[in-house]
């Protein structure tokens, strides 16, 4: 039985404990053994992570200790799974550039704060990530991000929505779901899901769905590529507080 855990906490207002019990409604009905936990300290036992399949951080505007940072990275770059969505992943720890060097990318503003409508352009590839998704409208924040240059981009989102300095620059397709490696790990990002009324939306929860799926199988395909790293990336050293 594949093993996944869920770590939700930090900032209130993106309902972490609802959108919590949402993931992990839904990866039992994907037949997972789910643990579910309101501490950073979950991440301490890196044996522990070393066993499981899916990692799914839940977790907005928070500090966490250098050492639980490396768990995760290590296990992730032995080919555990790493998934999330909104600010539980990619504004998860601020002060964390191994996180956001890890997750591919960090928020940095959602202009027009919540109640934007804005609609969500799938880019169809080889990725079935995606496969028989049309694009869709939402209203919520719009997530701008600095990403990482190395992710496959699955779906954007067309800036300037609403007025602000950003708008002089002209448009600006922003990824809103992306893929990436880490090591022998798969990494998948959602920006939707601000609350869990969005989390809810159906399309917003299958793509979630195979996002969790995508990046569960990783850790049985590794193979060779798990054999390849010999030496696991521990961060800059000038970069840890």
């Amino acid at each position: 039985m594949r093993r996944a855990l869920i770590v939700w906490g930090g900032w209130d207002g993106h309902e972490p404990e609802q959108v919590a019990g949402i993931f992990r409604e839904l990866l039992e009905k994907e037949q997972f053994e789910v643990e579910v936990s309101d501490t950073l300290e979950a991440f301490a036992d890196r044996d522990k992570l070393l066993g499981l399949d899916l990692i799914v951080p839940v977790w907005t505007m928070g500090r966490i200790e250098q050492k639980l940072v490396e768990h995760v990275s290590a296990a992730v770059q032995q080919g555990v799974g790493l998934a999330g969505c909104h600010g539980g992943m990619c504004d998860a720890f601020r002060e964390n550039v191994d996180w956001q060097f890890m997750t591919g990318g960090n928020w940095v503003a959602h202009p027009g704060n919540d109640g934007v409508d804005y609609t969500v352009e799938i880019r169809h590839s080889t990725s079935p990530l995606v496969e028989g998704i049309g694009n869709f409208t939402v209203k919520s924040e719009q997530y701008y991000l600095h990403v990482d240059p190395a992710v496959e981009v699955l779906a954007t989102t067309r800036f300037p929505v609403v007025p602000g300095p950003h708008a002089a620059n002209g448009p600006v397709d922003m990824p809103v779901i992306w893929t990436k490696r880490w090591g022998a790990g798969r990494v998948y990002y959602n920006s939707l899901g601000h609350v869990a009324d969005i989390v809810r939306m159906p399309v917003v929860l299958e793509l979630m769905r195979r996002g969790f799926l995508w990046c569960a199988e990783g850790k049985g395909a590794a193979g060779a590529r798990q054999r390849e790293v010999t030496e696991i990336y521990t961060g800059m050293a000038d970069s840890q507080l």
